[in-house]
């Protein structure tokens, strides 16, 4: 309250000094400006008739027409200032107007009762967020119900009856397999999660890192969306075999982003975005927030432009049969590869090129548009390194 009340003072203020002229209103001339003008000629004429300047007689005709022009100017009339005292509507029209912008603005820019905090007040505040945010089940309690799943209800028997065989069996890798992936279709995201654990357990030292990202995409989708201390703990796991794994990287940029740390998610995104596969869900994700993060952190951030196939049409096509399917994605494909014959473009076009011959089979179309690109890029120690990390994903980077 206390807050406020100086800001309404503060804000009256500043719209007094700017109204208080127009309650005064201007003042009335009372004298002719030339009188001031003969008067300075009358005192210069003395001054040079004292330094000899001047002779007595010269003085005396000097001083006799200047007090001639003085007398004239005394008699003529000065046209007064006709302004007033000023309305007192338009000051306070002005006050209110000064003070409704004021609060308008702060509601929307600023944050209404938030405390003064410096910046190692943040960095603390941020960092306890962060080791006191709510476990996995608490989220997966918390988060809302996904929209229900059409299925014929035999199938959801058959899902109900591999539920009750599946822990009979704690080492059957296919059963708990299926069951993590009719989970997912019947969008239990938590008990999918759950079997791809189990799936891990399985499969031990033999785990893969697709294994590991899929409990990660599984967790946090159980959690709401929000990244849980257990699925850091999986994102560590991933880090410490593939410094540079993109979903591992994402969802590090989305703790930092829910815990206050918007600069952190930046700079993780960031390379994600200019550097990787627009058509990749973990960096469609990083670009639907990178934004509002560089907002947050106070960076001016432009998204690089995306051209080719896109996520959303990609997603679009993976709906359709097929042989449609197939066709649409080929069009695309094509397309961006006729463009980069015909007019060039950045290294990330020609990485998206690499990815999207190799998501469609096309190998080696795919190692053929690598070893041009080297050829265009090899002067550029940047565009290098996104080709190269392309090639690597392609499966045309030989090692």
């Amino acid at each position: 309250m206390i807050f406020w009340l100086v800001c309404i003072v503060m804000t009256l203020v500043v719209a007094a000094i700017i109204a208080g002229p127009l309650v005064r209103g201007g003042r009335v001339a009372e004298e002719n400006p030339d009188i001031a003008v003969y008067r300075a000629q009358l005192d210069e004429i003395e001054r040079d008739l004292a330094r000899d300047l001047l002779a007595p007689d010269e003085a005396e005709r000097a001083r006799t027409e200047v007090a001639r022009r003085l007398l004239a100017a005394n008699r003529a009339k000065t046209t007064p200032n006709k302004a007033g005292k000023g309305s007192l509507l338009t000051p306070a029209l002005i006050a209110a107007g000064v003070l409704a912008i004021s609060v308008y603005v702060y509601w929307a820019i600023g944050a209404p009762g938030y405390p003064d905090m410096p910046l190692q007040a943040r960095l603390a505040a941020s960092e306890e967020m962060r080791t006191n945010r709510p476990g996995q089940a608490a989220l997966e309690a918390a988060a809302p119900a996904p929209p229900p799943v059409e299925v014929p209800d035999e199938y959801r028997e058959a899902i109900a009856q591999l539920r009750v065989i599946a822990p009979t069996r704690p080492d059957d890798l296919e059963a708990w397999s299926l069951l993590a992936s009719h989970e997912v279709e019947l969008r239990n995201y938590a008990d999918a999660a759950k079997a791809q654990a189990q799936v891990i357990a399985i499969k031990g030292d033999a785990v893969e890192m697709i294994d590991r990202q899929r409990l990660l995409d599984l967790m946090v989708v159980a959690a709401g969306g929000f990244v849980s201390p257990e699925a850091e703990d999986v994102i560590n796991t991933i880090l410490d075999e593939d410094r540079a794994n993109i979903a591992a990287l994402y969802y590090l940029g989305a703790l930092y982003n829910q815990t206050d740390r918007p600069d952190l998610a930046l700079r993780l995104w960031r390379d994600l975005v200019e550097t990787g596969d627009p058509n990749n869900f973990h960096i469609a994700s990083a670009r639907a927030q990178i934004s509002d993060a560089a907002f947050r952190a106070g960076v001016e951030y432009a998204l690089p432009e995306t051209r080719g196939p896109t996520f959303a049409q990609m997603e679009a096509a993976s709906q359709l049969p097929p042989e449609e399917q197939q066709a649409m994605i080929g069009d695309m494909v094509s397309g961006l590869a006729n463009r980069l014959a015909t007019q060039g473009g950045p290294a990330q076009d020609w990485a998206r090129l690499i990815r999207s011959y190799a998501s469609i089979g096309e190998t080696e179309a795919a190692r053929a548009v690598w070893e041009e690109a080297q050829q265009v890029f090899v002067s550029s120690m940047r565009g290098m390194e996104i080709l190269t990390n392309a090639a690597r994903d392609a499966g045309v980077l030989d090692e």
